[in-house]
């Protein structure tokens, strides 16, 4: 059975919309952050690094996002009258979107996460918060730009790279950044009207990040 190791307000939420939107069936196993907002100790049990999201299938255990996303396409989006989610690996398209998965951990979510542990710090921070500000804006204007005049990142319909830029926008969403970024917040409305992210969080449960 297809297994998600579920962290509330966690990256894992985008993998149960994933779930949501290709149909097939899964078990969800749900695990609360502790007080310190850490996971708790329960997910070390099931992979080494602690973390969520984590996927079981049979004998396969993966705990990254961007992997997740890509095998649950390959595995599970594919005939059967399901969504693809992906360009042909053999089209101009692949490429374009092979780089918004690994864009989105790489490169996108650093600022963001700077600022969030950074806000941490108060005052001690704020000598950083100039060189943060300026890295997150110049990621999200680049998104802003990629999303002008399209209804998602590759092709015409709902892909796995929408799937996993989520996040970015959710993160986006949460500091009061997508102002000046309306291509981005037009975007992420769109997603959020989608019945199975409705789902999702009916399932997944409310969530917050900070």
């Amino acid at each position: 059975m297809l297994t998600l190791h579920h962290l509330n307000d966690s990256r894992s939420q985008r993998i149960l919309w994933l779930l949501e939107e290709l149909g097939t069936p899964y078990e969800m196993k749900k695990y609360q952050r502790m007080e310190t907002r850490l996971a708790p100790p329960e997910l070390a049990a099931v992979h080494p690094l602690g973390k969520s999201p984590i996927i079981t299938d049979g004998d396969i255990k993966i705990a990254e996002s961007g992997a997740i996303v890509d095998y649950l396409i390959r595995r599970y989006g594919q005939g059967n009258g399901k969504p693809a989610m992906m360009p042909a690996p053999s089209s101009a398209d692949y490429e374009v979107y092979n780089e918004w998965l690994h864009y989105s951990e790489g490169s996108a979510m650093l600022p963001l996460m700077l600022h969030l542990y950074v806000s941490r710090l108060k005052e001690a921070g704020a000598p950083l918060h100039p060189r943060i500000d300026s890295e997150t804006a110049n990621h999200l204007g680049y998104v802003d730009g990629a999303l002008k005049g399209r209804e998602f990142f590759v092709g015409n319909s709902l892909s796995g790279a929408d799937i996993q830029m989520s996040f970015v926008g959710e993160m986006a969403k949460i500091f009061d950044k997508l102002g000046p970024y309306p291509n981005l917040s037009a975007w992420l409305s769109r997603m959020h009207a989608r019945p199975a992210f409705q789902r999702s969080i009916e399932k997944g449960g409310p969530y917050r990040f900070v």
